[in-house]
């Protein structure tokens, strides 16, 4: 029989509904009975005894909130009934020790990746072309016009044809409700992709951005920094960087950022200049020139097989629902434990949804140092973010709320499953890039996509994205692995989805029989023999942070 409810911490006085639950319904958790004042939504949470104004709510064993007035047992929280609380932190004592899981089972295991002169191994093998400053955007679309389709990296125009389709009604004399009420569902003249020209080569990816001029010298280094992180990253093979000349991202202040991330820089970079070479058709000639030579010489590496502990994940959840944090991101923190036990590094972001579990995550710094690290950037990026009148307090979309998470500390809690139990061995400041193994904690907004880019940019060659609302979002140099938190959206929308984490809720898994399964699933698309939806979307999302306050 489907479980109704759950209790997730024995200090809880929430428990959460698995299922919609009715009004009146007796509930029975652990022996005792729980009777509804009214219908508890599936994904939202009700209180086990009566609260007066000011008392605190917990669940994962933290503050989450304090009740804004009296709120009767077997009632649903809501933002009505309850504000935003946590509990504040300080430096700790260490508490390191922790459960390792066994890894026997993967201990031998491989994937096939690209092995890189540093030491790094990719799990996919992407050329880049990157403009220094926003002025330069449209000589690399112009680019992308001119290599994409026929390199053989267009992907099909499967809506083209939709479009047509409607002209032709249009032209026919077709009225406007006429068109609304004709059945289009079969997409016509969908088209397939020319054949690929180099094989080693997954793609050749353009990173759009508004940067590089205009804003303070701090966002030109960070820009840099960012941009630095990608041109080293595992899975690229080279660069293409177009250049005004004028701006305040310096090309000089590109390669020292390289130096600093890897100071024996071998790949091919091809640099341009648009102010020095002249005419726009000189600049976008010799570009595509260099590139193409670039490419011919980046289509000789080929895969072979690497360990396990040369993987470094991206953990991240976006559209998270009530379910994310008692699903999917308890799975892919069972999988973090996992590769941390196998020697690998995986990075743990979204500091504003790190609210309320500071004095957790402090007290699992490997060092103090690391831990004092940790507090001032997050007391910071609160500072910042109060300073302009918000907070982390304002993070819940509302999404996140109607599906059941109703304060920031609820959310984070939640969040903070991904990073699983290991110690913490490095605190990063954004765009820094992971050197340590083991878990790592990036300082990065919540913003899906920023978070994300900065995590690939820190050298995740792998992101597990957890969601429970459904979100397609991806990355363009690393495979963005969806999971969702639960059936239904797996049902609903398996365009997106590459793995249904709802089976925990449904009662078919254990967390951690669905972190092993997520694991294996990491293994193949690492080594090229499964492609992730956003991938076959072309889903490039890139967006830099410019380090303002962005939750």
């Amino acid at each position: 029989m489907k479980q109704l409810v759950l209790k997730v911490h024995p200090l809880d006085n929430v428990i959460v509904a698995l299922a919609d639950l009715p009004k009146e319904q007796p509930v029975q958790w652990n022996g005792s009975v729980y009777h509804l004042t009214e219908t508890i939504p599936a994904k939202h949470k009700f209180t086990t005894t009566d609260l007066q104004e000011g008392d605190p709510v917990t669940m994962y064993g933290v503050l989450v909130g304090k009740a804004r007035h009296f709120i009767a047992a077997g009632s649903r929280i809501s933002t009505e009934n309850l504000k935003h609380a946590a509990s504040p932190y300080q430096l700790g004592e260490r508490k390191t020790s922790w459960h390792i899981p066994a890894t026997g089972h993967w201990q031998q295991r491989t994937f096939n990746g690209y092995h890189r002169s540093d030491g790094s191994v990719g799990t996919a093998n992407y050329w880049l072309v990157i403009p220094m400053v926003f002025c330069e955007n449209r000589n690399v679309e112009v680019l992308r016009e001119a290599l994409q389709d026929d390199l053989g990296y267009g992907r099909p125009r499967k809506y083209q044809g939709l479009a047509k389709e409607l002209v032709s009604l249009y032209r026919a004399g077709k009225t406007a409700e006429a068109i609304l009420g004709t059945d289009l569902q079969q997409l016509p003249g969908s088209g397939t992709a020319a054949e690929r020209l180099f094989p080693n080569i997954d793609g050749v990816k353009f990173l759009l951005h508004d940067g590089g001029c205009g804003g303070t010298r701090q966002d030109a280094q960070a820009l840099c920094g960012l941009l630095a992180g990608y041109i080293t990253h595992s899975n690229v093979a080279g660069a293409t960087i177009l250049s005004l000349g004028c701006q305040n991202a310096q090309v000089s202040m590109l390669q020292e950022e390289i130096n600093k991330r890897d100071a024996n820089f071998s790949k091919p970079l091809f640099i341009l200049e648009q102010q020095k070479i002249g005419l726009e058709t000189d600049l976008v000639a010799a570009a595509i020139k260099q590139t193409f030579a670039g490419l011919v010489q980046a289509n000789q590496q080929e895969r072979s097989a690497a360990p396990l502990s040369k993987l470094v994940i991206g953990l991240e959840c976006g559209g998270s629902d009530g379910f994310s944090g008692i699903s999917a991101n308890p799975a892919i923190g069972y999988t973090s434990d996992l590769l941390v036990a196998l020697g690998g590094s995986v990075i743990l972001s979204e500091f504003p949804e790190l609210c309320g579990v500071e004095q957790e995550l402090s007290d699992r710094c490997n060092t103090e140092d690391t831990a004092t690290r940790f507090i001032q950037l997050m007391r910071s990026y609160n500072e910042r973010a109060t300073a302009v009148g918000s907070g982390f307090d304002m993070n819940p979309s509302p999404g996140n709320i109607k599906d059941g998470l109703i304060t920031d500390a609820i959310k984070s809690a939640g969040a903070a499953k991904k990073g699983g139990t290991s110690p913490v061995t490095a605190v990063l400041d954004y765009p820094e890039k992971v050197t340590q193994p083991g878990l790592n904690l990036l300082c990065t907004p919540g913003n899906d996509v920023e978070s994300t880019t900065a995590e690939v940019a820190a050298g995740a060659n792998i992101v597990l994205f957890t969601t429970g609302l459904g979100t397609p979002t991806g990355n363009p140099i690393a495979p963005v692995i969806k999971l969702a938190s639960n059936t239904a959206l797996a049902r609903r929308m398996p365009d997106i989805i590459d793995i249904n984490t709802g089976t925990i809720i449904d009662g078919d898994e254990t967390i951690e029989q669905a972190g092993e399964r997520i694991l294996d699933y990491v293994i193949k698309v690492a080594s090229g023999e499964t492609t992730v939806a956003a991938v076959k979307h072309g889903q490039d999302d890139f967006i830099v942070w410019k380090r303002g306050v962005s939750l």
